[in-house]
């Protein structure tokens, strides 16, 4: 079993269309948010449902530090897991996703789910807890909404996107379901599992001199009805 993109290296950095955050001369900004081409193959016998997850493991466990200009997040902070992208019932026959295919901007307020258009649901990811409190994006956040880490942060954020394949039609989550409840529901069904992961960071310290970011452009396009980001409310 295995899962690949063409869009980056395994392992390497991710490209800025694909996160949710970027930086420009002016600070941090919302990136176009498009959800990646992905495609995969070899699946095990008996296969009957797949279920995607992309979470990020490098996300501070306090935020005491984050996204302050005259410090870095430490190193040694204890780190935690941010889920980025939960789908479930996907069909053994679909062997991929073509790029924006589920995600083209971020949405204020989150986009809807869990329902798609097919067999598969979406779960909630973690920007629906992080922006609890924020009166102009609160919301319930379905789907994939991509990379937007501390831009002060001292570690390079990993994103690994994990395809499970499983031995049910239908994984026993329901509702608005999170990453802790796939990550339970899991458990014994999984007939085989394959990842592919990249890098992302907007500390300008780690960013490489060639893909230092430019200024951005004006508002518009999906993310033109967005209240501009706080900072402190975008950990991963």
């Amino acid at each position: 079993m295995k899962i690949w993109s063409l869009a980056w290296a395994n392992g390497e950095p991710i490209p800025e269309r694909f996160a949710a955050g970027r930086l420009g001369e002016g600070g941090v900004g919302f990136s176009d948010n498009l959800s990646p081409p992905l495609a995969w193959a070899d699946l095990p016998a008996g296969t009957r449902s797949l279920v995607l997850i992309c979470h990020d493991f490098d996300v501070p466990s306090r935020a005491d530090d984050v996204n302050l200009a005259d410090r870095e997040v430490p190193a040694d902070l204890p780190r935690v897991d941010f889920f980025h992208w939960l789908l479930v019932d996907l069909p053994p026959e679909v062997a991929g996703f073509t790029e924006g295919q589920w995600s083209r901007g971020f949405t204020a307020r989150g986009k809807p789910g869990p329902a798609t258009s097919g067999a598969a649901r979406q779960g909630l990811n973690d920007y629906t807890g992080w922006f609890a409190v924020d009166a102009d994006n609160a919301g319930q956040y379905f789907g994939y909404d991509g990379p937007f880490p501390p831009f002060n942060d001292s570690l390079v954020h990993h994103y690994v996107f994990t395809l499970y394949a499983l031995d049910v039609a239908r994984l026993p989550v329901h509702g608005a379901f999170d990453g802790g409840q796939v990550r339970e529901a899991l458990a014994g069904h999984v007939l085989g599992a394959a990842t592919w992961s990249g890098t992302y960071t907007l500390n300008r310290r780690l960013c490489p001199p060639a893909e230092a970011p430019a200024a951005l452009p004006p508002k518009g396009g999906d993310a033109s009805g967005l209240a501009e980001p706080d900072p402190r409310r975008l950990p991963g």
